[in-house]
């Protein structure tokens, strides 16, 4: 079954760290804006005491998971030494080549788990 993918990232965000992650987190915003037409959404959230972002982006399918990977590589590097990567979720299909991606992502920030979601009911619109 195919559809759209919901990724959901969690990081830490190290001590001392979070004017630096806010400004990255614009860069990086703009940066997928203009080069990744394809996602539907793409949303950065924080927690109230700014010790903990959440990634949430929906994909239309498993290549703009890939693209997102591949293009934005240089731009996630950045967060090396800001972050600690926690977990990634991905539900809905995914290629076997964007989940080793993203295993990738996950060991270049941080110690996290990668985990994949398969659809079982429901329906997108």
């Amino acid at each position: 079954m195919t559809g759209p993918i919901v990724y959901i990232d969690s990081s830490e965000i190290l001590d001392g760290k979070l004017d630096e992650v806010k400004a990255g987190l614009e860069k990086l915003v703009k940066f997928v804006d203009a080069n990744e037409p394809q996602l539907i959404s793409y949303n950065v959230f924080l927690n109230a005491d700014g010790t903990r972002m959440t990634f949430v982006a929906i994909h239309p399918d498993s290549a703009s998971v890939k693209l997102h990977m591949d293009v934005g590589e240089p731009e996630f590097r950045k967060f090396r030494g800001l972050i600690r990567l926690l977990t990634i979720d991905v539900f809905g299909d995914v290629s076997e080549s964007a989940m080793e991606r993203l295993n990738q992502k996950a060991r270049m920030l941080g110690s996290g788990t990668v985990t994949a979601h398969k659809l079982y009911a429901g329906f997108s619109r």
